[in-house]
């Protein structure tokens, strides 16, 4: 029996994994933590960790992991660069699952956006629209940052220097270079990715729609029992269900 710690429980995402964890064959849940509970005092109790907090909290979290040897599964997203330093570096004594989304068809969906972008080349115009509910407070999300890092990664980019978040004014003509993303808010949506592969007399749209957060929590809690199993690394979803 692995058994897990869930921090943010108190969150939508928190509540979800409540809720799946009873549903999961051979996982316990050994603590629900909220914002100031102390992790570390619970850590002895537990196989693993699930992350779904704030940026900041997370890199506390690690260091607590770290310290006790403890595997993290981390959900939390719009982390700046010290952050995303942070976790790679705990991730040499530790095993890090990092996600953008833990949802097997969103996962499916890099995977078809990577071979789309392979086949396609270069003469189409590349687009990716996001949308979520109207608490959200990163944007663009942390998957549509993804998508584009794929299509970028494809055709050998930097999505710094091509990414076009939305566009207003006179802007002129879009450059064959660019990937747009688009974020938008409202409701309660829980969250649709859209990527757009635009030609001269056809257009291919790949998409995945989410209704519910279960989705996320069954990958999440999957990513964590695979986890338990696994050496000192950085891994994400694509590892967790072998779409290498």
């Amino acid at each position: 029996m692995d058994r897990v710690i869930i921090t943010g429980a108190g969150g939508r995402m928190g509540r979800a994994l409540l809720a799946g964890a009873g549903d999961m064959t051979g996982l316990k849940v050994s603590a629900a933590l909220h914002r100031k509970d102390d992790l570390e005092a619970a850590l002895c109790h537990a196989d693993v960790v699930v992350d779904f907090t704030l940026p900041e909290a997370t890199v506390g979290h690690l260091l607590a992991c770290r310290k006790h040897r403890k595997p993290v599964v981390i959900g939390t997203t719009g982390h700046n660069a010290v952050e995303l330093a942070a976790i790679e570096d705990a991730a040499g004594e530790i095993p890090v699952v990092l996600a953008s989304n833990f949802s097997t068809g969103v996962n499916t969906l890099f995977w078809l956006t990577r071979k789309a972008a392979e086949i396609l080349g270069n003469d189409f115009d590349l687009e990716v629209v996001e949308m979520h509910h109207r608490m959200k407070k990163d944007a663009p999300s942390g998957t549509a940052r993804s998508l584009a890092g794929i299509l970028a990664s494809v055709r050998k980019q930097s999505l710094e220097k091509v990414a076009r978040h939305g566009r207003h004014g006179l802007v002129g003509e879009r450059q064959p270079s660019e990937i747009g993303i688009h974020a938008l808010r409202g409701g309660d949506v829980v969250g649709d990715h859209t990527v757009i592969f635009a030609g001269l007399g056809e257009r291919l749209e790949l998409a995945h729609k989410a209704s519910s957060r279960d989705t996320f929590a069954r990958g999440a809690l999957r990513a964590a029992q695979w986890l338990v199993h696994q050496k000192p690394g950085l891994y994400d979803m694509q590892d967790v269900l072998g779409l290498r």
